[in-house]
């Protein structure tokens, strides 16, 4: 496993205004869009193309963690970053998976039943930079190992 960088001063506001943007803009989505029967649709659609990619190129276990279906020993090409969120498939390599990283995966896995197919889209747009992409922010930078943990006294 990579170390995990060092975040820029002041990642903490900027992670905050991406969040409330990305609120704003759900606003804008329609209210049937949005956790209801049409998002449940894409939710399951999402999930049918995990479990078939997984399915090709997992080598590794198939496990059931909660509400989570994770893939292991996925071929680095086939996700970026440590792995993928793709329905409620979570598609990732060899490393290790902790409760904290499969905690940050579930929440990516609630996004896409709030979302549905609209959450390639708005993710996408959310930017590939995790301390500015609200999905990675309400997720918990610490828990998907972008951002160093906290220390708690």
């Amino acid at each position: 496993m990579s170390p995990i960088p060092t975040p820029p001063a002041g990642w903490e506001a900027v992670a905050e205004r991406a969040v409330a943007r990305g609120r704003s803009r759900d606003r804008l989505i329609p209210g049937f869009l949005l956790d209801s029967p049409v998002s449940r649709v894409g939710y399951w659609y999402g999930t049918t193309v995990g479990w078939i990619w997984g399915g090709l190129w997992s080598t590794g276990p198939v496990e059931r963690h909660g509400e989570l279906w994770v893939f292991r020993g996925m071929p680095s090409w086939a996700f970026k970053r440590g792995g993928v969120c793709v329905g409620g498939c979570f598609l990732t390599g060899d490393g290790r998976i902790g409760e904290r990283l499969l905690a940050h995966e579930t929440v990516h896995a609630r996004q896409w039943r709030r979302y549905g197919l609209l959450m390639p889209l708005l993710y996408l747009l959310a930017g590939r930079d995790p301390l500015r992409n609200r999905f990675e922010i309400e997720a918990g930078l610490e828990d998907g190992n972008y951002v160093p943990r906290r220390r708690t006294r």
